[in-house]
């Protein structure tokens, strides 16, 4: 389980740029979302593991689709390809 961490700040990193670019501070966004202010801050520092819930309420606020909370760019700045899993 060595990269939850970073899949983590990935997270974190992306909701924290998308917030940021629609001019929200951290607390405004929060609110907007439902969300703890303190629990958002674990979320954007990769601190914290949000359940499908809260991630769903971070999409809404961001008014984004799901999956967009995930498409995360590597340090080359190529989009990490999602992985689709048929079971």
């Amino acid at each position: 389980m060595e990269k939850t961490g970073s899949i983590k700040k990935l997270l974190g990193n992306r909701i924290r740029e998308l917030r940021r670019e629609m001019g929200l501070s951290q607390e405004d966004f929060a609110d907007k979302c439902g969300i703890d202010r303190s629990y958002m801050s674990g979320i954007e520092r990769g601190v914290r593991n949000p359940t499908l819930e809260i991630l769903w309420a971070i999409s809404g606020g961001l008014d984004l689709d799901l999956s967009h909370l995930f498409m995360f760019k590597t340090d080359t700045n190529e989009e990490i390809e999602t992985a689709c899993c048929d079971s």
